[in-house]
């Protein structure tokens, strides 16, 4: 039996979009007020999910608490507070969309827990705007 955990977090972190090779006008033009040069700020909301199936022994597809040391660890405390187009060396050449930002989130994860288990990753830039990302 196939069961699914999730575990939610969040963190705090600015971007910019912007890509080195386009002029300022097609920058502006794709990316919109995304593209400011200031940078701006999203409070991202992350949905880390496990699928596997039961340890008979545990009962526990994965131990959440080690699911939440993880989270902690590899994203809340390298992503917070963060400006991810300077700080992080994922995005030196990776344009910080929501799209990227949980692939690269995925990556990590995914080279933390078992690999009999499956991950998905959704994550919210805004309330109403959000991505999901398993791999495929």
């Amino acid at each position: 039996m196939r069961v699914t955990v999730s575990r939610k977090a969040h963190f705090n972190a600015a971007h910019r979009l912007y890509r080195a090779d386009w002029s300022n006008e097609k920058n502006q033009e794709v990316f919109g007020k995304c593209n400011n040069a200031n940078y701006h700020g999203h409070n991202y909301e992350l949905i880390v999910s496990v699928t596997g199936e039961i340890n008979q022994e545990t009962g526990f597809v994965i131990d959440l608490k080690v699911l939440k040391n993880i989270i902690k660890e590899e994203v809340e405390y390298k992503f917070d507070h963060k400006n991810l187009n300077l700080d992080l060396d994922y995005f030196k050449a990776l344009n910080p969309t929501a799209e990227n930002i949980s692939v690269v989130i995925y990556n990590i994860i995914k080279s933390k827990i078992p690999s009999n288990l499956d991950l998905e990753i959704t994550l919210y830039e805004t309330p109403r705007n959000f991505v999901t990302y398993s791999g495929s």
